[in-house]
């Protein structure tokens, strides 16, 4: 029988990795690029078994997992090790008070706590590993219990190849993660909903703890009606909401265009999973009963089921919905509220793109917005008018495989942002360091003041040198 965790043990976990910093096992250069190193070594040697495991959690096909989750583990890995030596290089800054120099150094924050979902669950628990690594720091990893096989391969595996003296990993519930929020963290990064992200906020809060929250939200996609369906291929959307992106409406800004659109997307689906997608291999199931259950509730509302266009077909036993499209359902209904995370899209038609704006501004700001379009004017007000954590112009998603790119939220939909060089930024404090020789000072830094130190101040603290030697030389 395993052991209960309890709130001794979250105590004495946070205070030996604290112990393990303090003395400076994370902070040197050769730590953090050994465990880079192994973490890629999981990533080469141990993909059948994370393949296998995201299988049982999600029914995942082996490209989904080996694409979108062990690959771009992989490559953040590489970056980082690529790059660390000069994201860990001080950056120096210019100074105008002679003798004296200035740098500004990243720091480790310290004990690190990272809270991952299910729906990703090795790429959203080792990607802001990586970055808490990278940047010296001790880290607990507590992956999502919704994906058990993946969370005890995730304890397993880190515990065989990373130093547990500063990398651990604590499985469970509730009650596990409740513990956990009870320590004192130098930082709680947390991927998940909106209303988990409201209880770390507050456990956060008792000790001034910073947080990094990826939340989600209603995603928007707006599809302009110049858009050549076939050319870019509107289908794909489906498929990548069914791997889990966060987005959940179309707005054609046509009435006449919303058939096209539906026209297009069953093409797709068909070509993807066939005319019995149920039986197909190809598609993922829903994580488990609750939320099949909790996207059965969104369908089964009369105002929402009259909407069904395509799909629909569900299997209680395979936790498993056919793709449905839905159209013009009403906006207060639940799965116009909540987040879908299931092979739902509901479509709405609207007037005009005015419209489109006042719906979009008129819900929590989204972590992603997407629009389709040839008109260059339409991008740029996008862009420019609707507020996200990201945009992507004419595809979906591809901005979260780009680790040039920061990832996150803003408003409702997250806090901070991580990603290669963002991640590294994530768990780091900017510290500033000047150096001061005791070659000379200045007088006029003291009392008694005059006009004349004034002056010279004045011109220092507006860094104009010129000015500074003219008051010197008695020139002003």
């Amino acid at each position: 029988m395993a052991k209960v965790f309890q709130m001794a043990d979250a105590s004495n976990l946070v205070t030996e990795l604290r112990r393990n910093f303090d003395a400076g096992v994370t902070r040197g250069y050769e730590w953090r690029v050994t465990q880079l190193k192994k973490l890629l070594v999981i990533c080469d040697k141990r993909e059948p078994e994370i393949v296998s495991a995201l299988h049982d959690d999600l029914g995942k096909p082996e490209l989904e997992s080996s694409v979108y989750e062990v690959a771009l583990v992989r490559n953040s890995i590489k970056l980082a090790r690529k790059q660390l030596k000069e994201w860990m290089a001080p950056d120096k800054t210019s100074l105008t008070m002679f003798p004296a120099s200035a740098k500004i150094v990243s720091e480790p924050l310290g004990v690190v706590l990272v809270i991952s979902a299910w729906n990703y669950p090795l790429m959203l628990s080792i990607d802001p590993v990586i970055g808490a690594i990278s940047s010296g720091n001790a880290v607990v990893l507590k992956p999502s219990e919704l994906a058990p096989a993946s969370s005890s391969l995730l304890a397993k595996l880190l515990e065989q190849y990373l130093d547990p003296c500063a990398v651990r990993v604590v499985e469970g519930a509730v009650t596990e993660t409740t513990l956990l929020l009870e320590q004192k963290w130098d930082k709680i990064f947390y991927t998940g909903s909106s209303r988990i992200g409201r209880i770390i906020m507050t456990a956060a809060a008792k000790h001034l703890t910073p947080v990094s929250l990826e939340l989600g939200g209603k995603s928007p996609v707006v599809i302009d009606s110049d858009t050549n369906l076939k050319a870019y291929n509107i289908g794909q959307m489906g498929l990548q909401q069914w791997a889990g992106v966060h987005f959940s409406r179309l707005h054609p800004d046509n009435k006449e265009y919303a058939p096209k659109v539906i026209d297009s997307l069953k093409q797709e689906l068909e070509a993807f999973y066939g005319n019995n997608p149920m039986e197909s291999r190809d598609m993922s199931r829903i994580v488990n009963l609750n939320h099949f259950d909790r996207q059965s509730k969104m369908l089964e509302e009369k105002e929402v089921f009259d909407k069904i266009v395509y799909g629909g077909q569900k299997n209680r036993d395979k936790l498993k919905i056919s793709p449905t499209l839905l159209l013009d359902v009403p906006l207060d209904s639940l799965i116009m509220s909540e987040e879908i995370f299931g092979p739902l899209l509901p479509i709405l038609t609207l007037n005009n793109l005015e419209e489109c704006f006042d719906v979009i501004h008129s819900r929590p700001k989204p972590l992603a917005a997407y629009l389709f379009t040839r008109n260059n004017k339409l991008k740029k007000r996008f862009t420019k008018t609707v507020s996200a954590g990201g945009i992507v112009v004419n595809d979906t998603a591809v901005h979260f495989t780009l680790p040039t790119l920061p990832f996150g939220g803003v408003g409702e939909s997250g806090i901070g942002s991580y990603h290669g060089k963002f991640s590294f930024d994530a768990f780091s404090h900017n510290k500033s360091v000047l150096f001061k020789s005791f070659l000379g000072d200045s007088a006029i830094r003291y009392p008694p003041y005059s006009r004349g130190k004034l002056r010279v101040l004045k011109a220092l603290v507006n860094s104009n040198l010129v000015d500074t030697f003219k008051v010197l030389l008695g020139l002003s």
